[in-house]
């Protein structure tokens, strides 16, 4: 449904148990007792608007939903009309996909950790590995944010527009292309534009999901980079050779 004449290419790199941790951290839950009917309803939104702006999303999350849908149906069952499980697991649903989760928090937790020991080397010895002067840092560090961030914005903005809102009949017909050229100027008066700002006073679905999928559009091509100064802080848009 994204939009007839433009579909962005853009493939989803991050798989379903980053999405899950995210909407673990987004909505401070205990990731050993996950509220499962609350991250399913959750999963479940995140995976209808992929779908509605017709990224490339792979198979797993499709099986990381059904996944979820069955823990769910077990969670409602009394605990004797439970299927039996091994002796050696908990007797609880969501005891695989907790060990799962954990595991992969424990690989995702090691990769940011070296890489940051990574950024400090070249900063400290340069590339080619001779000493350089230390430049002050500023108080918060700059993280390019996901792909999950960027929906959850995405998510709110359609939110304030409502799907039977009269105004959408009789409201301009944007294009990505139109929404690529309004950013890409913008940006030459402004050095960032914090994201949601780039949805006030939209009055249509269409001209929402235009100006999205110009935004991963020129992500994609390295034209725009997305940062936050603080985890779930504003989400800035600027010009990809600004660092």
């Amino acid at each position: 449904m994204a939009t007839e004449e433009y579909k962005v290419q853009l493939e989803v790199f991050e798989g379903p148990l980053d999405l899950l941790l995210y909407l673990i951290k987004k909505e401070e839950l205990d990731i050993h007792d996950i509220p499962i009917e609350r991250i399913t309803t959750q999963y479940v939104q995140y995976l209808d608007l992929m779908r509605m702006l017709d990224l490339n999303v792979a198979g797993d999350f499709l099986v990381m939903a059904a996944t979820l849908m069955m823990i769910k149906s077990r969670m409602l069952l009394p605990p004797e009309e439970r299927p039996e499980v091994e002796e050696e697991e908990e007797d609880d649903p969501r005891w695989d996909l907790v060990r799962q989760l954990v595991e992969y928090k424990k690989f995702k937790d090691a990769a940011i950790f070296l890489e940051a020991l990574e950024e400090e080397r070249d900063g400290i010895f340069g590339r080619e590995g001779e000493h350089v002067a230390l430049e002050a840092k500023p108080e918060l560090a700059l993280h390019d944010v996901s792909l999950f961030d960027l929906l959850s914005v995405f998510n709110e903005a359609l939110k304030r527009v409502s799907q039977e809102d009269l105004k959408e009949i009789f409201a301009e017909r944007f294009t990505v292309a139109d929404k690529i050229e309004a950013i890409t100027q913008r940006l030459q008066r402004e050095d960032r534009i914090v994201f949601a700002s780039l949805f006030d006073h939209m009055a249509s679905r269409h001209e929402i999901v235009c100006t999205f999928l110009a935004v991963l559009e020129l992500i994609r091509q390295r034209q725009i980079r997305a940062i936050q100064e603080q985890v779930f802080g504003d989400i800035l848009v600027t010009r990809g050779d600004v660092e």
